[in-house]
């Protein structure tokens, strides 16, 4: 049976926002709020058309809008299918695990590289240790509903925690800092974006000159020890990071 039968679509034709827009819009409400569950197949684009008394063209212009959005995925030999609705995540000191744990996703880590290398100018600077002091580099694809989300890189002082693979896969870095009993306090943080390269848009699924969102963090203790440097990219069709602005008295 079609999902969006049991939706209260419809179409106010005097209105001046486009056809296509309004039904766009009710559709990503329906995703927002659970009534189109990741992994929900829509109907046939005809059907929902007659339906509305809407032409088959402004049905699919009302689709792709969304589907540019990230919120659906045309499979062939499947159809269209809900995806999972963007991440907004709140700029403050968590994981991206718990915040996809916390916006109802199904997060699930890959783990790509993990070892020991020297440490780079950069990274050095970042964990307040020597250059070519050994640090441990863990290189992660986070997915949501079986979609690539973020490339996370994050470089670790040496010793610091076990770091082995399984635990890297069964959960979150930071959720294995606490568990081996560091306190996490702060951090510095930049914010940027970019177009992905060929290397980047093959991991996250995106085309080449896709917009990505980058972040830098380096996370302290509450000693002020530096414990972690994170190098991240995120799909900007997937996510956002969300600011709370606040007047200076």
């Amino acid at each position: 049976m079609d999902p969006t039968v049991s939706l209260q679509l419809g179409v106010d034709r005097s209105s001046p926002v486009p056809l296509y827009f309004q039904l766009s819009q009710q559709l990503e409400a329906a995703i927002e709020r659970g009534a189109l569950t990741p992994g929900t197949l829509l109907g046939n684009e005809i059907e929902l058309a007659g339906r509305l008394g809407l032409s088959r063209p402004t049905v699919r212009q009302a689709i792709q809008s969304l589907v540019d959005k990230g919120l659906l995925v045309r499979r062939r030999g499947i159809g269209t299918q809900v995806v999972h609705s963007q991440v907004k995540r709140p700029l403050e000191l968590s994981s991206l695990y718990d915040d996809l744990e916390a916006a109802g996703q199904r997060p699930e880590t890959r783990v790509l590289r993990n070892t020991v290398e020297p440490a780079s100018a950069e990274v050095a600077a970042a964990l307040g240790v020597a250059e070519g002091d050994e640090v441990h580099l863990v290189e992660r694809l986070r997915l949501a509903h079986g979609e690539p989300m973020a490339y996370l890189r994050n470089h670790i002082p040496s010793g610091l925690l076990d770091l082995d693979t399984p635990r890297l896969e069964a959960t979150g870095l930071y959720r294995l800092m606490r568990a081996a009993g560091i306190t996490l306090h702060s951090a510095r943080q930049s914010v940027g974006a970019r177009a992905a390269t060929a290397g980047e848009g093959e991991r996250l699924g995106e085309p080449v000159g896709a917009p990505l969102l980058t972040m830098q963090r380096t996370t302290f203790d509450d000693t002020g020890r530096a414990v972690e440097f994170g190098s991240h990219i995120y799909r900007a069709s997937r996510y956002s990071f969300e600011f709370q602005l606040l007047v200076r008295p």
